[in-house]
């Protein structure tokens, strides 16, 4: 096999690679012989059937299978012997000329084909023990742990009938309604026992307020709007008519905050529910302080290597990226000028982001193989596990789909190497704790999340 580099431009190469007739011969007969020894024709025992018979029989089809397999072993080998890291797999140009590979098919002539690819940049990794990054850490203050308390007062707050009650504020109403429209009924306006509770903002501004005062057995006729951000197209804007039956009217019972209410939820007492709250509380304080700090690490990561990129990486990138973006304005039914932006500009501006994707890719990745760090399998067993919570009753939909999906697997293992990684820059770099109230922790997430 000679292998010839026809052209190199940054991260391109371009190779000639010949497979002489004599090598690919010599494939041809050892597929002969093992297809005899297998192949079963009328009038022959088998591993008895003439070469020359088989030849006539299978020698085209045979002969194409032996080139497939070696144009993929020597393409790998090309590659292998070069050193090269392939950032895409080749692209492979056989011959166009029929009549050259006709000769090709016959033996009569060597195999000779380009292959053409982009390999991976050299990456020279920043010092990351002197990366300054910080983490944000806020307190739990009492006022908080009070609300997600009230919190769970509203979640565990029980209904009780009563005869003669005037809907109010905070009520269960039981309603029957048959809504209008210019006078006909539309599709989704008609139910019956209908649980809406008064100003939790459930229904369509305007119907519950028309039902409040309203006791159990009174009809009303309701005219409520529709929301011009209302999800049914043909129901944006319109004005509807509901008449509407009170079946029943139940007053908010609420229980009271003491220990029989928190040894209900699970905790010993009272003192023992404030501080699992609290503890819950501090720890989704915690996830938006290290989200924070992982958008500042990757941002300084992005900003400290600098290197050519794979186009065909960032081209991909984008193209995945462009095609979530497109599909979500088209089922918002919107356009890029809605948004304040060019189809130019939004291009521009998504291709900025597909690079950074790849960039930072690359980076995480190259850490991530010099220092030897991996996703164990129980790592993904944990993660595949998680996913199957959030499907209950369908987790061996679940577990076939990462069995059988290619790729699937792959999609939970990139966020858990990422992660490994950015970990492993913390420790080494190890970030200043800078003590702040909530407030500040989800402004300060709110300006990361603009200027992404």
């Amino acid at each position: 096999m000679q292998v010839t580099e026809t052209s190199t431009e940054g991260l391109k190469r371009q190779l000639k690679v010949v497979v002489e007739a004599g090598e690919i011969g010599a494939r041809f007969n050892e597929r002969l012989e093992e297809f005899k020894d297998r192949v079963q024709l009328k009038g022959f025992r088998p591993g008895k059937v003439p070469m020359t018979h088989l030849r006539k029989l299978y020698g085209r089809s045979l002969m194409a299978e032996v080139l497939q397999s070696t144009v993929e072993e020597s393409s790998r080998k090309a590659v292998t012997d070069r050193n090269e890291r392939l950032a895409v797999q080749p692209e492979i140009k056989l011959p166009e000329d029929e009549a050259e590979i006709e000769k090709v098919l016959s033996g009569e002539a060597d195999l000779a084909y380009d292959m053409s690819f982009e390999v991976l940049p050299d990456i020279a990794i920043t010092d990351l023990s002197a990366l300054q990054i910080e983490r944000m850490s806020a307190e739990v203050a009492d006022e908080e742990v009070d609300k997600a308390l009230e919190q769970l007062v509203e979640r565990n707050t029980s209904f009780e009938e009563e005869a003669d009650r005037a809907a109010g504020n905070g009520d269960q109403l039981t309603v029957d309604f048959v809504g209008k429209i210019d006078g006909e009924p539309f599709e989704g306006g008609t139910a019956e026992d209908i649980k809406l509770v008064i100003g939790q903002g459930g229904f369509i501004p305007d119907f519950e307020e028309g039902l409040t005062g309203a006791k159990a057995g009174e009809e009303r006729v309701v005219k409520a709007t529709f929301p011009e951000d209302y999800p049914v197209e043909t129901l944006k804007g319109k004005e509807a008519t509901f008449e509407a039956k009170v079946k029943q009217v139940a007053k908010p019972v609420r229980p009271a905050i003491d220990d029989e209410f928190a040894k209900g939820l699970g905790a010993d007492d009272l003192a023992g529910l404030r501080e699992l709250v609290r503890g819950q509380i501090s720890r989704e304080y915690e996830q938006l302080a290290r989200t924070k700090m992982k958008r500042d690490l990757l941002d300084k990561l992005e900003e400290s290597h600098d290197f050519a990129l794979p186009q065909t990486l960032v081209d991909s990138e984008f193209e995945g990226v462009w095609r979530q973006v497109t599909q979500g304005l088209e089922q918002a039914g919107k356009t890029f000028a809605d948004e304040g932006k060019t189809e130019e500009g939004a291009r521009e501006e998504y291709r900025k982001l597909a690079e950074r994707r790849v960039r930072l890719g690359l980076v995480i990745g190259e850490i991530g193989d010099k220092n030897q760090i991996q996703v164990t399998e129980e790592e993904l067993r944990r993660a595949m596990i998680e996913q199957m919570r959030g499907y209950p009753g369908q987790e061996q939909m679940v577990m076939e789909y990462f069995q059988k999906t290619p790729g699937a697997v792959d999609q939970l293992r990139a966020p858990l190497f990422e992660d490994k990684v950015v970990d492993f820059i913390v420790e080494l770099a190890k970030p200043a704790v800078r003590q702040v109230s909530k407030d500040d922790l989800i402004k300060a997430m709110e300006s990361t999340e603009e200027g992404q």
